[in-house]
């Protein structure tokens, strides 16, 4: 089972998950989006937290206000960090969680550890806590189909563009070749046999010079 959480403190609306245990964390790890990013209570058990950014967006510029609800809802999904003041919450993008065989189930490491940013939480804000419990729905998704239907996504946008992209140099190359045409053909016309004719003296009157005279 999966939690869904919405944040209406940015537009579009935001959209926030959780799994319900460790065992759910595990298929979260494994089929997250590249637009994800994973929020934790640093040095105690707590839920995986996600956010779902909008394609293109970094995390390294989460709006505050959504930074603030990811924040406030790891924490209170956290047993021993929901009664805890001065606690510090850690996020990643999904794409930086590391896991191999020596971890335990739901335990995830990074990749590159200056991906890893934190947050300071001074307490629970139960105003915020509960706007966001007031929108939670559980759902069973089916997540690697999910994150297979969003790669075919991907690959179709991939192969667009690159259509688009052949198409445009296709053009500037056309455009290109008809510029170089006609540079290099910009005198044909004076050059044709009747300009030719009327420019040469071989077929003039022998007396033409006396008009110069």
């Amino acid at each position: 089972m999966v939690y869904y959480f919405t944040s209406n403190t940015v537009s579009p609306a935001a959209f926030i998950y959780v799994g319900k245990d460790k065992v759910e964390n595990e298929e979260l790890i494994k089929f997250g989006f590249e637009e994800d990013v994973w929020f934790h209570v640093d040095n105690l058990s707590s839920a995986h937290i996600y956010v779902r950014l909008p394609e293109g967006e970094s995390f390294e510029n989460i709006p505050q206000e959504l930074l603030t609800d990811c924040a406030q809802l790891t924490k209170a999904n956290s047993i021993e960090g929901n009664k805890k003041d001065n606690i510090t919450i850690v996020y990643t993008p999904w794409s930086n969680l590391k896991k191999d065989g020596s971890m335990a189930v739901g335990q995830v490491g990074f990749k590159d550890q200056r991906k890893v940013k934190r947050i300071h939480v001074a307490q629970r804000e139960n105003p915020i806590v509960n706007r966001l419990n007031k929108t939670k729905v559980e759902k069973y998704p089916d997540l690697a189909m999910e994150k297979e239907n969003r790669q075919k996504e991907l690959r179709k946008k991939d192969r667009d563009a690159q259509q688009v992209r052949k198409k445009e140099e296709a053009r500037v190359a056309k455009e290109r070749k008809e510029k170089a045409y006609q540079r290099d053909h910009a005198y044909d016309d004076l050059l044709n046999d009747d300009n030719i004719a009327m420019s040469s003296n071989q077929d003039r009157d022998p007396d033409f010079l006396d008009d110069f005279f």
